[in-house]
């Protein structure tokens, strides 16, 4: 059966463990704070390091573009000489 009336000593004891409720929801509460700022922390080292591999991909794909373009000029050349020659004959 469930009481209809409060004493002062339920009330206080209620109020007891309302109190460490919230002492131990605020200690939850900063832990989750505390791993968020840890996740973040790495989220941004992450994104460093991927901004520096992005950039050294990037310069290596210029080099590899230049390398063709030079490639394909000498084969361009080569091949206009080649066939000035099968002319001139």
């Amino acid at each position: 059966m469930t009481r209809a009336t409060w004493t002062d000593e339920r009330m206080d004891d209620l109020n007891g463990r309302v109190d460490e409720l919230g002492r131990r929801m605020d200690q939850q509460f900063e832990r989750v704070g505390q791993q968020f700022e840890r996740v973040a922390d790495r989220l941004d080292r992450m994104e460093e390091r991927t901004s520096r591999q992005f950039e050294r991909l990037d310069s290596k794909i210029d080099a590899f573009q230049l390398a063709i373009i030079r490639v394909g000029g000498g084969l361009i050349v080569t091949m206009a000489i080649g066939f000035a020659g099968l002319l001139a004959r």
